[in-house]
């Protein structure tokens, strides 16, 4: 595991990248819980999702939000997190070329599934605004640079709390995973239910599940290489 920082809007961005056994074929991203709730890159959902991102070839990257660990700045209600997590997507693809070029999964647990429904939102919009400014600059012949970069490939929920931290709209992807215990204790499985039915989302729900997934970490995992396997389909 290799502890490095990237550049927030806020000071650096405390983070762990773990690398795959084999050349790496992607990467991915996983945002942790509550920052003022004890949560951390080291939370066990967190890891159990990178392990399963690692056995599937992606580099796994664990960063620390604001006011974590070494990481600078003050809680800001997943506004700042999430154009920090802007940051270090940028930064990540220019440091590890290598990763970036291959597929891309972005996850996040608890209050870091508001985190990555919005940075995912940010970065399709980013996409379509580049498509768009392509067209036009196609028409006069002029060459259009937008410096977006693509969208993640996959959007892994796990817990999900994203109206909770929500300052945009949301778009996510059909093929989302949504992932929610049946007796989470901190977000009911009926807000869980009312984000799958506005989003027109699958939702799936651990038997006796609770919000940190209790005695269900092997049941998560396998539930998260299933959708990364459908990534090679």
């Amino acid at each position: 595991m290799e502890k490095t920082s990237f550049d927030g809007l806020a000071g650096i961005i405390d983070c762990a990248i773990e690398q795959p056994e084999t050349a790496p074929r992607g990467w991915a991203l996983i945002l942790h819980p509550h920052p003022l709730h004890g949560g951390a890159r080291d939370n066990k959902i967190v890891t159990t999702i990178a392990r399963a991102c690692l056995q599937d070839g992606l580099v796994a990257v664990r960063p620390n939000f604001r006011g974590v660990g070494e990481s600078q700045g003050q809680f800001d209600k997943a506004v700042g997190e999430t154009h920090d997590m802007r940051e270090l997507v940028r930064q990540f693809v220019q440091r590890y070329p290598e990763a970036a070029a291959g597929k891309w999964v972005l996850a996040g647990f608890s209050f870091g599934t508001s985190v990555a429904a919005q940075l995912y939102s940010i970065m399709e919009e980013e996409r379509r605004n580049a498509a768009g400014a392509g067209s036009e600059a196609g028409q006069t012949g002029v060459q259009s640079d937008s410096g977006a970069h693509p969208v993640p490939d996959a959007l892994i929920l796990v817990g999900s709390a994203v109206e909770r931290f929500k300052f945009r709209d949301i778009a996510v992807p059909e093929d989302t995973l949504l992932v929610h215990g049946e007796v989470d204790e901190v977000v009911p499985l009926t807000e869980a239910m009312d984000f799958a039915r506005s989003h027109g989302l699958p939702l799936t729900i651990v038997p006796d599940g609770s919000h940190f997934f209790h005695g269900k970490l092997i049941m998560l995992r396998k539930l998260v290489q299933d959708r990364l396997l459908a990534l090679w389909a």
